[in-house]
């Protein structure tokens, strides 16, 4: 039985396999521009095709086995190396990979945890694994963004900044406005997105849904839940990871500590 599983699963990699056509036009278009990007996009179709390969078979496990401890396990391990890739972006932040991990846990356990309250969706590895997912990848895009755009425009007002705390203000009043800069920048694409959604593109869930056999009104009540979540996790892992950055751009003294952003 399990031999006959694996020989299915090996007939349906056949239109993946033969999807790759395009990414080697792309390859070939860059080549004959000079974009010198074929061996990189050669190289990351080919990394995403075993690592979706892998975690198919990962899934395919923990779905068997209904066991929350799994959950945990699959959420924690998204959340570290979420926590990994928003840390290098914003990486002149002090201790910035552990700021974004903070940041990326709090949105996205708070979001989740009040979905499964309202039950929204049961708490199974079928559903919580895929929707933690979501969350997960869009709080690490939105927080590395935000550290990396509240520390560039410290660094670049640092004049005015200073003014500020010399005439009393706090490290939080001085920053104010580049705290909502930050913050407003690396939200804007989510919310663009859930404004245009479904007027530009149909989203991957929602499309799933469709190729896979649901009807269109079962596919958008879905994604009406998915952007949902999406604004309020990236939204609180945003403005956590701008509270925890503070710590680190100022001294005790509430003197900014410039080393941190005299370094490039």
């Amino acid at each position: 039985m399990d031999l006959e599983w694996l020989v299915e699963f090996l007939k349906g990699m056949l239109k993946p396999v033969a999807a790759i056509v395009v990414v080697l036009l792309a390859a070939l278009l860059s080549y004959f521009q000079k974009l010198g990007l074929e061996g990189e996009m050669v190289y990351s179709i080919l990394r995403a095709f075993v690592q979706l390969s892998v975690i198919g078979f990962v899934l395919q496990f923990i779905f068997n086995q209904q066991n929350s401890g799994w959950i945990l396990l699959a959420y924690l391990f998204m959340v570290s190396v979420a926590s990994y890739t928003a840390g290098q972006r914003a990486k002149h932040v002090p201790r910035g990979k552990y700021v974004a991990g903070a940041s990326i846990l709090a949105g996205t356990a708070v979001t989740m945890l009040l979905l499964v309250l309202l039950k929204v969706f049961p708490f199974t590895p079928r559903y919580i694994i895929p929707v933690a997912g979501m969350m997960v990848g869009n709080a690490m895009t939105v927080t590395g963004v935000t550290m990396k755009r509240l520390r560039d425009d410290i660094k670049i007002q640092m004049g005015l900044v200073e003014t500020a705390l010399a005439l009393g203000a706090t490290p939080r009043q001085a920053t104010l406005q580049q705290v909502k800069r930050a913050l407003v920048i690396s939200l804007s694409p989510v919310l663009d997105n859930a404004k245009t959604v479904g007027l530009i593109s149909l989203p991957g869930a929602m499309t799933g849904l469709i190729m896979g056999g649901a009807s269109p009104l079962e596919a958008i009540q879905l994604q009406i839940v998915v952007m949902n979540m999406l604004i309020g996790a990236s939204t609180v892992s945003s403005i956590m990871s701008t509270y925890l950055c503070w710590p680190a751009f100022f001294t005790k003294a509430y003197q900014l500590e410039t080393k941190v952003f005299t370094s490039d």
